[in-house]
């Protein structure tokens, strides 16, 4: 994988005022998310959400838009029967109703459902552009961290996402297409207009003794990286985070020092 220069840096623009979370801090939505499937996304987010509240005692909110429903699997949290995900939108039903607790302090979810399946032509036929980042920024007066697991699309959602986030980040496994990907999402970035949140990729599934994945980490030495190990598959066998079973596992760890170096990050970042 090429080296990328493409990733943008925030551009400064008038700024809005900071959202704030449930200890009186500055709140923050973190999106992750790619236009390609299979990359570790959803693996990515819930453990993410699990280290912001298990490490750093932040209230946190794992937001699932994807129709999939993994996001609340690998918490062990079933999707609503109801199939009311896609009222939150329409204003029919607020999303506080829909949030549930997980067995982990601090940490709760909004599960997806497969009503989330209409979730662009929904968006399209709202035509509120901001949508989803006026609900973020009701939620963050409850939660200091919101995580959006996302759909790999490019449509409407996508755009709602990156309005929404203040930062995304972006799963790279080591390959051609995951590099397309992340070129895809900085050009929607950049045509969606002057404000938007930084990007943040990331190597995910990273395993060292293959000449691609190695070759891919020397070219951008500064991404942080997941590896691929066994511990990460199991999160879906137990439906749990890694950390909560195996917190000595170089993959526990990493996930750790990823979510302290956002969380500082995020400590340090203006409102945009």
């Amino acid at each position: 994988m090429a080296k990328s220069s493409s990733v943008l840096p925030r551009i400064a623009g008038a700024p809005k005022p900071p959202k704030t979370g449930g200890h009186g801090q500055r709140g923050a939505t973190i999106a992750i998310y790619s236009v390609k499937g299979g990359v570790g996304k959803t693996t990515l987010a819930a453990n993410l959400a699990w280290n912001a509240a298990a490490c750093s005692g932040r209230r946190t909110l794992l937001w699932d838009l994807d129709a999939a429903s993994g996001a609340g699997f690998l918490l062990g949290v079933p999707p609503d029967k109801h199939h009311e995900a896609g009222k939150v939108f329409s204003k029919e039903r607020d999303p506080a109703r829909l949030i549930r607790p997980t067995a982990y302090d601090r940490l709760d979810i909004l599960p997806a459902d497969e009503s989330l399946r209409a979730l662009d032509a929904q968006f399209l036929h709202i035509g509120k552009r901001r949508r989803l980042a006026k609900l973020t920024e009701s939620l963050a007066r409850d939660y200091d961290r919101i995580l959006l697991d996302c759909p790999p699309v490019l449509n409407e959602i996508s755009a709602q996402v990156l309005r929404a986030a203040d930062l995304v980040i972006v799963p790279l496994p080591p390959s051609p297409l995951s590099a397309r990907a992340l070129d895809l999402v900085v050009q929607q970035v950049a045509d969606d207009g002057a404000r938007h949140a930084p990007i943040l990729p990331v190597h995910s599934m990273l395993d060292l003794r293959r000449s691609l994945h190695k070759a891919a980490r020397d070219a951008n030495p500064d991404w942080p990286a997941i590896p691929y190990a066994s511990a990460v598959e199991q999160c879906a066998v137990r439906q749990c985070p890694v950390g909560a079973f195996a917190p000595a596992s170089p993959a526990a760890q990493a996930f750790a020092a990823l979510w302290r170096a956002i969380d500082a990050r995020l400590g340090k970042m203006p409102a945009r």
